[in-house]
């Protein structure tokens, strides 16, 4: 089959529309804790033809192979995306899609489930001004293998619930800094990503000083964070409110790529990545569609002095399909009929909002 859309211009005009979203008024009042916090998952997505990237996933294929597409969601709109092998370790393209974000919308802070955290993606990430905030699955366990302190862990009270595993190395990381340092230019400057320099040092001997300086480095972010994760239930559910957001992308883009009863076709690697960057783009259009009803509803609102209904607008998501028709004929030839967003939002604005509703 012979595309006539490329890969170029898909990102283009997703990035136009992501762009057009954030610049709403409704955008800014999504934030989490007064900030722009995003996340980042993986959706498996089975494939009716063996390509090179798509390999075995018992636990959501089957005896069958499939991809997956890593997405990155702020304020609920999908601002990046990539095509990765099932196989692959989602952490190792956290820093990736974050760093390789072209639009507008640059998230101050950044979740994933337990699969996006490994060794050093807090490291990378706090070089670069990103706070990473991962979800994980049984925090006692990981506090018990992943706490460290700066002094050995005799010197602390015994009757202390949570204790460092064992004595960080501080000097360690900075004799190696100037080789840290190589490291992060390389990604900055984009002449490697994140998942080759992951993978050259998991090939590393263990002794590799440069690779254990990083593990440290990451170690001293990670425990700092840890003891925030578990003082502050405000963190944990501004953690968790976001990966629900990406889970709600996930649906509509499920919905929206449902032909071939959800299997992929495509032979090959770029055509994946265009069927990817296809369905990112008419999930964008949904969402500014629906965040620009909300948009004109709000400042109705604002402008009626609605103050209990402007607070329970703000959390109503955008990511909604109910009233779109995803089926049937289409007519591109015909003159389009102008939808009268007035004459709906006028509408909109007498029905009550439920927060039953809101998300």
């Amino acid at each position: 089959m012979n595309y006539c859309c490329r890969l170029e211009t898909l990102r283009e005009a997703n990035d136009r529309v992501s762009n057009a979203i954030g610049e709403l008024p409704i955008f800014r009042h999504y934030d989490i804790g007064d900030v722009l916090h995003s996340s980042s998952d993986g959706q498996k997505f089975e494939t009716r033809i063996n390509t090179i990237n798509a390999r075995y996933s018992p636990k959501y294929f089957g005896l069958k192979k499939g991809v997956v597409s890593y997405s990155l969601v702020a304020n609920h709109v999908p601002i990046n995306a990539k095509i990765i092998g099932a196989n692959d370790h989602e952490s190792h393209y956290v820093f990736d899609i974050l760093f390789n974000n072209t639009t507008d919308i640059q998230p101050e802070i950044h979740s994933t489930d337990t699969h996006g955290t490994n060794e050093v993606n807090f490291a990378i990430l706090n070089v670069f001004g990103y706070q990473f905030a991962p979800r994980y699955r049984d925090i006692f366990d990981t506090v018990q293998e992943a706490l460290y302190g700066f002094k050995h862990p005799s010197q602390y009270a015994d009757e202390l619930v949570l204790k460092p595993r064992r004595k960080l190395n501080p000097e360690l990381v900075v004799e190696e800094w100037d080789n840290i340092q190589r490291i992060m230019v390389s990604l900055a400057m984009k002449t490697t990503t994140q998942h080759i320099i992951v993978s050259k040092l998991s090939a590393f001997a263990r002794k590799n000083k440069t690779r254990r300086a990083l593990w440290e480095y990451d170690n001293m972010i990670r425990s700092l964070y840890l003891l925030d994760y578990i003082d502050s239930p405000p963190l944990r559910q501004h953690v968790q409110r976001a990966l629900n957001r990406g889970e709600s992308y996930h649906q509509l883009r499920r919905a929206v790529s449902y032909a071939n009863f959800g299997r992929l076709r495509f032979k090959t690697e770029h055509e994946q990545q265009l069927w990817g960057e296809c369905a990112r783009l008419i999930t964008n259009c949904i969402i500014y569609y629906n965040a620009t009803l909300l948009s004109n509803v709000l400042s109705y609102r604002e402008r009626a002095d609605d103050s209990q209904g402007v607070a329970l607008l703000k959390l109503v998501s955008p990511v909604a399909w109910q009233h779109i028709n995803l089926y049937g004929r289409y007519e591109f030839s015909k003159s389009p009929e102008m939808i009268d967003i007035d004459a709906m939002v006028r509408e909109l604005y007498r029905v009550p909002i439920r927060s039953t509703l809101a998300g």
